[in-house]
C-alpha cells in the first residue's frame, strides 16, 4: 500500500459521499458548503491519486477489496447531524495530519500545505454545526448525540500507522482527542463510553476489508465509467 494511494482513497470516497446531498441539504448554503467540500477533497484525490497511476482508473476500475480508505468516510451519510459528527471526527483528524505533513518537509509536504487552508475550513465549518446542532433543540441535540455514537467505533482506524506518512501517531492520536472533546463539550455532547479501538472497534479498510454500504456506493460511482468503457467526450 502505497501512503499516496490511502490519502488518495480517503479523500475520494468522502468527497463521493458528501455529493450525494446535492439537492438534498437543509438549507441552499448548506448545498453550496457541502458541494464546495467535497470539490476540495476531489483536488486532493486527484493530486495524489495522479501521483501513483491514472487517477480515472484508479478511482473507476477498482474493485472494493483494492481501495485502502479507511472505513469512517465510507459511512452512509444518514442525517444531517450524522454526516456533521463524520465531518468531525474526520475533519479534525485530516487538518492535524495536514500540519505535521506540512511542516514535516516530506514526500507529502506541498500538497498538505496547501490542503491544510482547506481542510481548515472543513474542520472549522463541522465544529460550528456540532455545536449548533448539539446545543440546540432536544431532538438536534439527540440527532447529533446519536450520530457521534454511531460512528465513534471506526475512529480507531484513523491512527493505525501508514507507511510513508512519516509522524507521530500517537501524538496525533492525543491532539485529535483533545481538540474532539474539547467541541462536544461544548455542544453540551459527550463522546462515547464505547471502545475506539480493540476487538469491539471497526477498521480494516487500509487492508481493503469494507463495510457493506461501500460496495453500493462504488457501483453508483463507477457505474457510468464501467458502462461506457473508453467513452471519449
Amino acid at each position: 500500500m502505497t501512503a499516496a494511494l490511502a490519502l488518495g482513497d480517503d479523500a475520494l470516497v468522502l468527497s463521493h459521499r458528501l455529493g450525494e446531498w446535492a439537492a438534498h441539504a437543509p438549507v441552499l448554503e448548506e448545498e453550496l458548503a457541502l458541494a464546495n467540500i467535497a470539490l476540495d477533497l476531489l483536488g486532493q484525490a486527484r493530486s495524489l491519486l495522479s501521483s501513483v497511476g491514472d487517477e480515472d482508473e484508479l478511482a473507476f476500475l477498482r474493485e472494493e477489496r483494492s481501495f485502502r480508505n479507511v472505513q469512517l468516510v465510507e459511512q452512509p451519510n444518514g442525517d444531517f447531524a450524522h454526516t456533521m459528527a463524520r465531518q468531525l471526527y474526520f475533519s479534525v483528524y485530516q487538518h492535524l495530519m495536514y500540519e505535521r505533513l506540512a511542516a514535516g518537509g516530506g514526500e507529502f509536504a506541498d500538497l498538505a500545505a496547501k490542503a491544510v487552508k482547506e481542510v481548515a475550513y472543513h474542520r472549522d465549518h463541522a465544529e460550528q454545526w456540532v455545536l449548533r446542532l448539539g446545543d440546540g433543540t432536544a431532538e438536534s441535540h439527540e440527532r447529533m448525540q446519536r450520530g457521534l455514537d454511531a460512528l465513534w467505533r471506526y475512529t480507531g482506524e484513523l491512527f493505525e500507522p501508514v507507511e510513508g506518512v512519516d509522524i507521530d501517531w500517537q501524538a496525533l492520536r492525543d491532539g485529535w482527542l483533545t481538540a474532539v472533546t474539547s467541541i462536544v463539550g461544548q455542544a453540551t455532547l459527550a463522546l462515547p463510553s464505547g471502545p475506539q479501538s480493540g476487538a469491539w472497534a471497526a477498521g480494516a479498510g487500509r487492508q481493503g476489508l469494507h463495510t457493506e454500504p461501500f460496495g453500493r456506493m462504488l457501483a453508483e460511482m463507477q457505474h457510468l465509467h464501467r458502462s461506457h468503457p473508453g467513452a471519449s467526450w
